[in-house]
């Protein structure tokens, strides 16, 4: 899924996108801007098959890694990591 076109397109966050999909096998991406959409904080849904065999810690260390300059720049960042089959699960709840 792109970035919902309600919210800002700002640098940081197609930094952040374009980043994770060149990153990680992506099935499905969501941000969402938790700071009454002025752009400085983001929560991301990122389900992938790379997470598989990673504990939550770990799965967070890498997006950590990869977004680390995007992250820096933001006042907050929560993600939630699924793998595909754990997404469905989720999903179904």
């Amino acid at each position: 899924m792109d970035i919902d076109e309600q919210q800002p397109t700002g640098s940081v966050l197609q930094s952040m996108e374009t980043k994770l999909r060149s990153s990680l096998k992506i099935d499905f991406l969501e941000f969402i801007d938790t700071s009454g959409n002025c752009g400085s904080s983001y929560s991301v849904t990122i389900v992938s098959q790379d997470f598989k065999g990673k504990m939550t810690l770990g799965r967070h260390k890498l997006v950590n890694q990869i977004l680390s300059d995007e992250i820096s720049q933001l006042h907050a960042f929560s993600q939630k990591t699924y793998t595909p089959e754990q997404w469905e699960k989720e999903k179904s709840k």
